[in-house]
């Protein structure tokens, strides 16, 4: 059976093949920094394709995070994946980023109630998600202060970057480990168990949830004017 492509650069790049039949992961990689999606995504997709001898063209789909995530970063996946999917004439599936650590929480069995998901937004702010113990989105994305998340365990990247915060209102972080990142792993899984429940993941529309730090300098905007 064909396997699935699964691609996420809402945090850090990640990339992974997965069996479509058994979900079982045949390989991944995924960068440890968070800023160097467009000098690596390319690479470890064709890396990860020979290595274990796999075809574009043979893929049953490829599923990409729509965020929330930086704009830079996570255009370059999202503009990746659709240009394989194009190519190799494939679907492509589109997947909140923050599902991918709900997943690995649900995955891992760290929690029995409800939880929020939370993942770096820089600006001293958090993308974060909640969750119900089945792991049913329940509210969110949003981008916010740590102290803006309800009186819940939290889970992700997130939970160890603001614990004084989090803990002040109230919120449980947990567990404190920098390597809760979205990766690719998870959000294949996510993708896998929505299909299967026949949701359309067809939308690949990006979650942003803010402006681009980018700005357009004044004399463009009076030039357009």
């Amino acid at each position: 059976m064909p396997n699935y492509l699964s691609i996420d650069t809402s945090a850090h790049a990640s990339v992974a093949l997965v069996d479509s039949t058994t979900g079982s992961v045949i390989a991944q990689k995924t960068s440890p920094k968070g800023n160097d999606q467009t000098e690596t995504l390319a690479t470890y997709v064709r890396d990860l394709l020979e290595e274990n001898n796999e075809q574009g063209k043979h893929l049953a789909g490829i599923f990409v995070g729509v965020g929330p995530g930086p704009f830079t970063g996570l255009r370059v996946g999202l503009v990746a994946a659709r240009t394989f999917g194009f190519v190799w004439n494939v679907p492509v599936y589109g997947v909140m980023s923050l599902h991918a650590l709900a997943e690995r929480v649900l995955r891992s069995g760290e929690s029995s109630t409800e939880f929020l998901v939370a993942s770096d937004a820089r600006r001293k702010e958090l993308y974060w998600a909640r969750y119900d113990r089945d792991g049913k989105l329940l509210d969110g994305p949003h981008v916010s202060a740590a102290t803006e998340l309800p009186a819940l365990p939290v889970y992700g990247v997130g939970a160890s970057l603001y614990v004084e915060q989090l803990e002040s209102v109230g919120a449980e972080p947990k567990p404190r480990s920098l390597d809760w990142v979205v990766d690719a792993r998870h959000l294949a899984h996510r993708g896998m168990d929505d299909l299967a429940a026949g949701k359309d993941l067809t939308d690949t529309a990006p979650q942003y949830l803010r402006e681009s730090d980018a700005q357009v300098p004044a004399f463009m905007k009076q030039a357009k004017a």
